[in-house]
């Protein structure tokens, strides 16, 4: 076989990690240059740096490598396509080598120019003749495959011998001993602590200190210098983001120097505007690590009336349910065709580093967003965040109206409504009479009507369409835009903020240092040199999981919370059982959730006292609608049973038998009235369980090809978004082979306020998917994956009772309760017993909503078919596995509703 042939046979290699050596890679060996044999292989071009990254992180032999060559064939220039064209060449040597200036080394005769120092302070320590190199070759033939060649990979000299690291006992007690630079992490460090405005003198202060107390320098950054950190603090002072008068030439210059932070670019055209992606490796490496089967929520428009362009943000949320801004789009508008294009370079970037990265979910904060788009390219379900609504409607009743209870009566309004639409009970028509009734509010009501009754046809679609985010959502989302105001749109100079590149600079800069920072386990250390701008402290949400039950006082229509600063301080919240309470704190008097709302709202969930959440309202009733399948079209639901079997399995074997008492739950179908609704609520008091069951159950229609409930419906050939609740007789239905490859998603999809844990079966989760199940390996410890790891919000299924909004009808739908076995409940329904002769055992709790918004919904909802849930085929089930031996109390039925 040819040469060429030979290596463009050669698989490409791109390891899932973020970055790898040569270690991780398989090396084949072909016939080179003057008859000698080369270790080659092949990777993706865009992931060369990783693989010098990777190999520079020699445990052995630390090293850093640098640029020794590079020649780059001009885009402009014409060129054969020859099977060995080069497009790019670079030579990558140790930055040891390849010079000797050590006593007796050997310089290159092009480095004669060199005159020795009285005293070569550093110099043998930089350049003592490493060999090690390698060369990667970009190939016409394959532009998007690079050819590495890495023919010597010993970090020796000419002598064959150790020429720097531990292994040179030369070395020892020189900064030879470690790699020739500090590491990323630490020049990020020292970058982003200059950029917040700490001094030079505190952070190597701060620096010194920390190598004292772990007992000297044990590697390189240990050995950070004054003059490095005076140097990089000189070139920030004297750096300056107008590259050019000309704004969209300053633009071009900055994307044509930071490469690797563009993740999409395009100028000015006389079709297309000017559109900008930023992405740094950080951002990139977040995005990897917490979007991989989690969320990625929308902060779209932000500094529309002050900016010159408005910002698109793409958070992810940390272990600590924050947002982490992982991508910022900056264009004059936001066209559905600009949004595919973008979306795409960017699901592309993730993709070229981890090829099993997938989203479970994706966020909008506006119904006009390109849904289809979304769906077309992150293949995950769409959610919808009404804070920018919701934070409107509160900033300006506060505003324009004076009277608090009149505030409160408003927003509790506003929010049953909300909830209605959610449901699916109501439709725009709510909000004429809401104004009507409340026409004395004059100022707040010209308000509404000027700014919010033209866009409510818009709102109203999306909130029926899309299932709804929770308030931890909310809150997070409503954090983070606070935190990006307060650290981007504080410039003196208020003409700045009409340029561009002005814009592009402090994103890149500045923000992204604060918020790297937020990630920084040592940012304490210089607690007493922040400023306004460093504080990020925690949001309302984890605020309110730390105030007791003691502090709250519930009375009537009002609840008081203790101030947690000021203890001599009450915080009255009005309507607390509301989504939608009004709060005295200054926090809340912005517009924004505060944690004392959040915490009267807890507090009453787990008295029994509310009904739960909208959110969690949408995911049990997509639930039903999963056991609601016809008969003959019974493959969902067998999977379904054999995930829940799959779960009770695991807690047998890390709780032993009978472990299924703590997933006992009896889930009933009741009818629902017109004109009011009822709740879905727990049996029991462990509300941590469910979740992680029907999160299996309800992602396996996200992952059907035609049937998607969870998403907002199934997109038709023309691109219109079904019902949120689509027939499912004719959808072929793509079946995974892991129960776990369903739940892995899903569980993180539906973190509903705080149901679900941020990684349902934790860490093994990623490892898990596509594996073999088994049931002593991959589950982790059951102190953390089976317990709310937060302690918040709704009881999926309150102690007595359980209800849903699946039908209008009078005739009740049943499943199974908990204490009866499978085989009893498939007796029961041949002898026509399940639909006829058997009551709920709880009649649902019905909240009594004000008479007028009752009166609308009655006129506004239209009954729904109803269909019996027929349990006949879950026989077939029984034919393929193995049940009897499940213990008759933690029967199949009660993992299902559990």
């Amino acid at each position: 076989m040819a040469r060429w042939d030979q290596i463009l046979s050669l698989p490409v290699q791109n390891p899932p990690t973020l970055e790898f050596s040569s270690a991780e890679l398989v090396w084949s060996k072909v016939e080179g240059w003057r008859d000698n044999i080369d270790r080659v292989a092949l990777i993706p071009f865009a992931r060369v740096d990783d693989f010098v990254r990777g190999e520079s992180a020699n445990k052995e032999c630390p090293t850093r490598f640098h640029v020794e060559a590079r020649r780059r064939r001009p885009a402009e220039i014409t060129y054969k396509p020859k099977v060995d064209g080069i497009l790019e060449y670079i030579l990558y040597w140790c930055s040891f080598g390849p010079d000797d200036h050590r006593k007796g080394g050997i310089v290159r005769p092009s480095r004669t120019t060199y005159v020795p120092k009285k005293k070569p302070a550093g110099r043998p320590n930089t350049k003592r003749g490493c060999t090690c190199h390698f060369i990667v070759k970009r190939l016409i033939a394959e532009p998007s495959v690079a050819l590495i060649i890495y023919n010597q990979d010993k970090h020796i000299d000419k002598n064959g011998l150790p020429c720097h690291g531990p292994q040179d006992k030369k070395a020892a007690g020189t900064r030879a001993m470690y790699a020739p630079y500090i590491s990323e992490d630490l020049r990020l460090r020292v970058l982003s602590l200059l950029y917040v405005g700490v001094s030079v003198e505190t952070i190597m202060q701060r620096h010194n200190e920390s190598v004292e107390r772990q007992g000297g320098p044990c590697n390189r950054d240990d050995l950070l210098t004054h003059r490095y950190v005076r140097r990089q603090e000189r070139s920030i002072r004297r750096s300056t983001y107008e590259l050019d008068s000309d704004d969209a030439v300053s633009i071009s210059m900055w994307v044509e120097s930071h490469q690797n932070h563009v993740f999409f670019y395009e100028n000015f055209s006389d079709s297309d505007p000017f559109v900008l992606g930023i992405q740094t490796e950080w951002q990139l490496q977040q995005l990897i690590r917490f979007g991989n089967h989690g969320l990625l929520a929308s902060d779209s428009k932000f500094g529309t009336n002050k900016l010159k362009y408005p910002i698109h943000s793409l958070v992810v949320f940390n272990s600590d349910n924050k947002a982490i801004p992982v991508a910022w789009i900056i264009a004059p508008r936001f066209s559905s065709g600009d949004t595919l294009r973008w979306m795409r370079a960017l699901y592309n970037r993730v993709h070229m580093k981890d090829p099993k990265w997938k989203l479970a979910g994706f966020i909008v904060d506006d119904p006009s967003a390109d849904v289809p788009a979304i769906r077309e390219v992150f293949q995950c379900s769409v959610l919808i965040c009404f804070w920018r609504v919701r934070h409107a409607w509160h900033k300006n009743l506060i505003k324009k109206c004076s009277e608090m209870e009149t505030c409160a009566a408003i927003a509790k309004w506003l929010g049953q409504a909300v909830h209605h639409i959610c449901k699916g009970d109501g439709t725009a028509v709510l909000f004429e009479e809401f104004m009507e009734d409340f026409v004395d509010a004059a100022d707040f009501m010209d308000y509404f009507k000027a700014t919010w009754y033209p866009r409510l046809g818009l709102w109203t679609s999306a909130l029926r369409t899309l299932p709804l985010a929770s308030q931890e959502t909310c809150s997070a989302m409503e954090y983070y835009h606070n935190q990006l105001k307060l650290r981007l749109l504080n410039e003196k100079e208020l003409s700045v903020y009409e340029r561009a590149d002005w814009l592009v600079d402090k994103l890149d800069t500045t923000v992204h240092s604060y918020f790297w920072l937020d990630e920084y386990s040592g940012k304490d250390e210089f607690a007493r040199y922040w400023k306004n701008e460093w504080m990020s402290g925690l949001t309302a949400w984890q605020k309110s999981l730390q105030i007791p039950d003691s502090d709250v006082l519930v009375e009537g229509d009002y609840s008081k919370v203790v101030d947690q600063e000021d203890r001599h301080q009450l915080h009255v919240v009005r309507s607390p059982a509301s989504e939608y309470a009004i709060c005295d704190c200054n926090w809340a008097k912005m517009g924004n959730l505060c944690e004392h709302t959040l915490k009267s709202i807890k507090y009453l969930r787990d008295k029994g006292s509310i009904t739960p959440s909208t959110s969690m309202f949408q995911y049990m009733q997509a639930l039903v609608d999963m056991l609601r399948c016809p008969p003959y079209d019974s493959l969902i639901r067998d999977h379904a049973l054999s995930l829940a079997v799959w779960v009770q399995t695991q807690l047998d074997a890390q709780l032993g038998p009978g472990s299924g008492q703590f997933m006992r739950q009896g889930l009933q179908l009741t009818a629902a009235t017109p004109g009011h609704y009822t709740e879905v609520v727990n049996a029991s008091n462990r509300r941590d369980t469910l979740p992680y069951v029907v999160g299996g159950l309800t992602e396996l229609q996200h992952s059907s090809s035609a049937a998607d409930n969870l998403s907002g419906g199934q997109i038709d050939q023309d691109g219109t978004c079904a019902d949120r609740v689509p027939a499912v007789e004719n959808s072929p239905v793509e079946m995974e082979t892991s129960p776990l490859s369903i739940s892995a998603c899903a569980t993180q999809l539906f973190s509903l306020d705080g149901v679900t844990s941020a990684d349902v079966f934790a860490e093994n989760g990623g490892v898990m998917v596509g594996e073999e199940l088994d049931t002593t390996k991959n589950l982790p410890s059951t102190d953390t994956s089976f317990a709310n790891s937060n302690g918040f919000e709704d009881d999926v299924l309150n102690k007595a009772d359980c209800a849903t909004m699946v039908d209008e009808q009078p005739q009740p739908l049943y499943v199974a309760p908990a204490e009866k076995s499978l085989d009893q409940c498939l007796r029961n329904q041949q002898n026509d017993l399940c639909c006829n002769s058997i009551e709920p055992e709880i009649s649902p709790r019905l909240q009594n909503v004000d008479n007028r918004i009752d009166n609308a919904i009655s006129s506004t909802t239209k009954p729904v078919e109803s269909s019996l849930v027929n349990m006949a085929e879950a026989s077939e089930v029984e034919k393929h596995m193995r049940i009897d031996s499940i213990d008759e109390n933690a029967g199949i039925t009660s993992v299902l509703t559990a």
